[in-house]
Formats: C-alpha cells, structure tokens, sequence
C-alpha cells in the first residue's frame, strides 16, 4: 500500500483505535508524490444535500433563511474518516451557469445533484476531499433575496463553514436534523468571479474553520467594482443583478431591491453604508484584519468587469498582514485561470497542491516557491517572488506645451486646456499629435528600451475648472505595432472542439472540457492603463467637496493596475480627457479644464533592466493613427 504522510498516518491510526465500529472500510487518504492520490470511486461517491440556518431574514418571512447546500464525498467518508471540504458558493447555478460553457446542477428523482458544475468534484472527491456546491441565499433552491454583496450574501456563506464546524444547524429535506460528522471541518471556498466574491467576503469574517480561498476574478470592494472615485459605472446596477439572479417570481423581493436602489448613491456617486457593507478590506461585515485564511489570488489585468483594482488593493491588504498568499496575473478579459491556453494542466496540479498543503496538510513545497506567475505576452509567463514585481520603482513622467511626455518638468505657466464632454476611448487616443477639444495628449520619443509596467500607476494633476467639478479620464496608451492578447474579443479566448479531462467521470459528470486558444490581434496601439475620478471626489469617496471655480486644486487618484511591456522603439502616451463613454454610464459636464503643465504628471511603476538616463523626445510632433478602431467587449462581459 503507498505511503501516508506520517501525520496523516497518525490521525488515520488514532481514528482506527479510538472508534473502531466505525472505521473506514476501504481506501484511506493516500499521498504519493506529496499529492493526495485518486484511490476513492467518483461514481460510488455520496451524493446528498442540506438545509443550513443561516443567522438572517432576508425575506423578511418571519424564519431564518435556510441556505441549499448540494453535497459529493467519498463513500467511505464519515465518522471513522474524516475529509476537508472545498465550497464553491454560487448565485448561478439556475441561471447563467459556470464555467465556460455555462454548467448548471442537474437533479435525479429525489432531490439530489448527479451533475455538479465544474471539474472539482471529479478531481477532488476522488483524492479525498468534499466538495459542497452551495446556492447563495436567495438564488436557485436556498431562501431568501439576493443581497448583492451584502448582509445576506455574507452570512449565508459563513453558516455552512460554522455547520461544517458544529456551530450552526442544518436539516435534511424530510426536516430531520443534519450533522457533518464526515468531515474535519478544515474548508476551502473557490469560485470565479461572484462565486470567488464570496469567499473574500466570507474569509473577512474571520470565521474559523475556513483554511484557505481561491478567489478567482472577485470582488473586494463593491463600490470598486461599480465606482471609481466618484464616478458611475452602470446605474441601479445592484438591483439589476439582483434581479438577474432571482429566478422567484420577482414580487418576492421587489421591496429589497427598491431598497438597494435607494441606498445605492447612484445619484452622486459617493461611498456611504450601503457600500461599507459591501467592502471587504475595511467594511462594515468583513475586514482584511480578520482574515485567518491563506489566500490564492487569481485575476486579469485586463479584466474590465471585475477591474483589477480589486484584486490589487485586496492583495496589497493581506501582504501587509503577512497573510499566506500566492497569486497569477494574467492579460485576458474575465477568464478563468482553466481557460488560460497552455496553463489548464498547470492551474490544475497548482490548485491539487495548494488544497493538499492547506487542507490535508502534506508537505509539499508550495509556500516555499516563488509567490507569483505573470502573463507578460500572448504566450509568455513568468515566476517571480512577488506582485507587483518588487524591483519596479515610480518613474515620474511630466507633460509639456509641446505635446511631449519626458523627465522634465514644463516651463512654469505652461497650460493645456480641454473640455469635459463624452468620449470613446477610441475617440480619446486617435490622432494623437492634432489638437482635439475633448482630450490633451502627451507622448514620448521612441522608446531606447523595452519597459515593463508592474503595478498602479498615479495621475497627479493641477487643474482648474469654470464648474465645481468635472469627470476626468487618464489614459495611459502604448503606440506601437504589436501582437497583443486581443482581450476585447471573446474574453481574450476562442473555445475550440477539442477536450481534455481533470478527473473522473460517470455517464451524468462527466470530467472534460473543451480547449481554448488565445485571441491576438495586431494593432498600432493598446490603452495600458486607465483611471477615472469625479474633481469632487478628490479629497474624500464620501464627503465631495467642489472645487472652486477659477481656482487650481490638485486632483490625484490610482489608475487601474497592469502588467505590460512597452517594447523597444515603441512610444508612451498619457492622454487627459473628460468622461470616459466606454466603460462609465456618466454624461460630460461640460466644463472646462485648464492643466498647469508644471506641476502635473504620472508617475509608472516600472521595471528597469538598466538605468534609464531620459526619456527622449521627438524633434517634431508624433500623429497617432488616425482613427483606431479599439472594439467595446461583447455585451455578456458585463455578467459574472
């Protein structure tokens, strides 16, 4: 028989000897090539479900909302063998779906899943492991409304840890009480996108018994995820989701969703309660200091629905905390770490690894590697020992009169003036180097050498206005013919016939997925990095303030983050504009805006191979393209 841990052997003997009626006939948990082997049988697998008493009344219906959790474990799991649990919670699983070819649960005649979405199940429950697909609280079979990130969101997901761990009561369908006697309590929750949402949520809770989460292009703060510094995404869009998810006849929660929409903001666009509930990093339910879990990180640089300032400030949050962590970085749209081409087997034995360390306890290595995996090309990955690099350092570039970005700063007085008024991003950064009312372009020289932007970059302007306030855009753009990941088409991936399989199958799950490539395209220009931010905003999220009118104030705010080469010969491009009309729902305000030159810039985190003396300019004016053609994602970007 292969081997046990030495301490995995202990538990199993001490088990084996405390209650031997109950023993484990069978296979046993068993490790070899520090991985957990697949020695259970997916088909002979126990398939059940529960009923957990959540701690609120979402519904308002007088009873404490019961949250539907859907079950698969080994057979010979129980009180004589004791598994971990990986959890992924989701709103989805009657609706859109998961994954990228949108699995739902499929039930049989008693009530029970025989189709689990997703590969979990097929390569975890084999190796020994729990997986729980749990509906959140008021979507698909669990009660309540949809509370979008909040209250009920939150604390439905952290009672199915608590009933894992004997502190909260479950029930099975017939109402007799329910007791997780088959598992250790140890968890993990995973999930993309909202799924991935509340497993930063619930982890913020603090609760104990979750070990680790995978959080896969999820949310750490709702007001990012529908804000940034004032400015609106998409309007009433809580309640909107809200209803998206909610497959009940819609009276059934129409007075919670008029609720979010009175609560929401949407009018100033400014932080309040509504959003202190839904932030994970310092909010009203979850904070990053109550975090006890490990955590790995996986997001899209270029992912502009869940925009990567919420993977960012999140991740910046636990390194300050010396939270156990590991990240990847990748340059598609909202895509799943699965679908990246050429990393699926990877991504797989990675995640095997990672949930044997944290959930079984094997000695594998895994927190002694290198921290970070990072997409710096179509093909091309990189390890290294941190996100962002921890060897870029702020370069400080400065526009001037003369339409050039450099090292040093404009003659005292210089100015360049634009009017704040609706733009495409298309519109903001075609023709740079020809004057245009809407938008002020600056550009370097041809670059003396590759640079490669790891992190957030910071407009710092010095602005005056003939309004209180003004939407700004900063642009940070690359103009250069390239090959770039062509995440605006398709998520940033095309899924072809092919399939491949992680784990095992039965005639209803079956464990294969078909194969992705990666969209290119080739284009004189990509937009690096982008920032938005109402003037009002500039000082505080939660109490604007105007600035006055014919007055210079300074307006400084964090672009969205990225990882990205600017290749040798390329140039860089800041562009200053007012409101951005691809990716916000704001209108323009119409005012003008005066720059001081002098006493603006942009600073980038770069990674410097050589020390870089200047960053030349052109004797004459670059012209940009004429009208660059940047097409807007698919309009399904906008769902989880």
């Amino acid at each position: 028989m292969p081997q046990l841990r030495p301490a995995l052997f202990a538990v199993a003997l001490t088990v084996a000897m405390a209650a031997p009626a109950h023993a484990a006939v069978g296979p046993v948990i068993t490790v070899e090539n520090n991985r957990t082997q697949p020695v259970f049988s997916y088909a002979d697998a126990v398939r059940e479900h529960v009923y957990v008493e959540s701690t609120v009344d979402s519904d308002a219906d007088g009873r404490l909302d019961r949250v539907r959790v859907d079950i698969i474990r080994p057979k010979e799991s129980g009180p004589g063998l004791k598994v971990p649990v990986i959890i992924d919670e989701s709103p989805y699983y009657d609706n859109s779906g998961r994954g990228n070819e949108g699995e739902r649960k499929v039930y049989d005649a008693n009530g029970n899943v025989t189709k689990f979405p997703l590969y979990y199940d097929n390569f975890f429950v084999p190796r020994g492991y729990a997986v729980l697909n749990v509906d959140m609280l008021g979507t698909t079979k669990s009660d309540g409304c949809p509370d979008i990130g909040g209250k009920a969101d939150v604390l439905g997901g952290k009672a199915v840890i608590d009933w894992l761990n004997g502190r909260a009561p479950a029930f099975r369908a017939d109402g007799g009480p329910a007791v997780a006697d088959w598992t250790t309590g140890k968890a993990a929750m995973i999930g993309k996108s909202y799924d991935g949402t509340l497993a930063n949520a619930v982890a913020a809770t603090g609760v104990r018994g979750l070990e680790t989460i995978v959080p896969i292009s999820a949310i750490s703060s709702w007001y990012k995820y529908q804000r940034s510094n004032g400015v609106v995404y998409n309007y009433d869009y809580a309640s909107w989701l809200a209803d998206y998810i909610d497959t009940d006849p819609q009276a059934k929660c129409q007075a919670v969703r008029d609720r979010m929409d009175a609560e929401d903001g949407d009018d100033t666009g400014d932080h309040n309660a509504f959003w202190a509930e839904r932030d994970y990093i310092s909010g009203l339910l979850g904070d990053v200091s109550k975090v006890r879990a490990s955590v790995f990180v996986a997001h899209t640089s270029n992912d502009l629905n869940v925009k990567p300032d919420n993977f960012s400030t999140w991740w910046q949050a636990l390194a300050k905390r010396n939270v156990p962590r590991k990240i990847w970085v990748g340059q598609y749209q909202h895509v799943d770490p699965f679908d990246f081409e050429g990393r699926r087997d990877l991504w797989v034995d990675t995640l095997h690894r990672w949930f044997d360390h944290w959930l079984h306890g094997v000695r594998n290595g895994i927190m002694n590697e290198p921290r970070a995996d990072v997409q710096v090309g179509p093909t091309q990955w990189i390890t290294q020992r941190d996100w962002p690099a921890p060897y870029a350092a702020k370069l400080r570039l400065r526009p001037a009169a003369d339409g050039s970005l450099g090292l040093k700063p404009a003659a005292k007085g210089a100015t360049a003036s634009f009017a704040d008024v609706r733009m495409s991003e298309s519109d903001m950064i075609a023709n740079v180097g020809t004057a245009d009312p809407g938008r002020v372009a600056f550009t370097t020289g041809p670059l003396p050498l590759s640079l490669r932007l790891s992190g957030t970059p910071t407009a710092d302007l010095r602005v005056k206005l003939d309004q209180p306030t003004a939407n700004l855009t900063a642009l940070l753009v690359d103009f250069g013919d390239a090959t770039r990941v062509d995440w605006r088409r398709g998520q940033g991936i095309t899924t072809v016939a092919e399939e491949d399989c992680h784990g095992e199958s039965t005639a209803a799950d079956d464990a294969c997925y078909r194969k992705v490539v990666t969209n290119v395209a080739d284009r004189p220009a990509e937009i690096v990095a982008r920032g938005w931010i109402d003037v009002r905003n500039r000082d505080s999220l939660s109490a604007p303030a105007p600035l006055p009118v014919g007055t210079y104030g300074t307006v400084r705010w964090e672009t969205l983050p990225h990882d990205y080469t600017f290749a040798k010969g390329h140039r860089l491009a800041l562009v200053i504009a007012g409101t951005d009309g691809t990716y916000t729902s704001e209108t323009g305000t119409g005012a003008n805006v005066t720059v001081d030159l002098a006493r603006s810039s942009v600073s980038v985190p770069f990674v410097l191979g050589t020390p870089l003396v200047d960053v030349p300019k052109d004797q004459g004016a670059f012209r940009g393209p004429e009208r660059l053609w940047l097409p807007e994602p698919e309009p399904e970007f906008s769902f989880f």
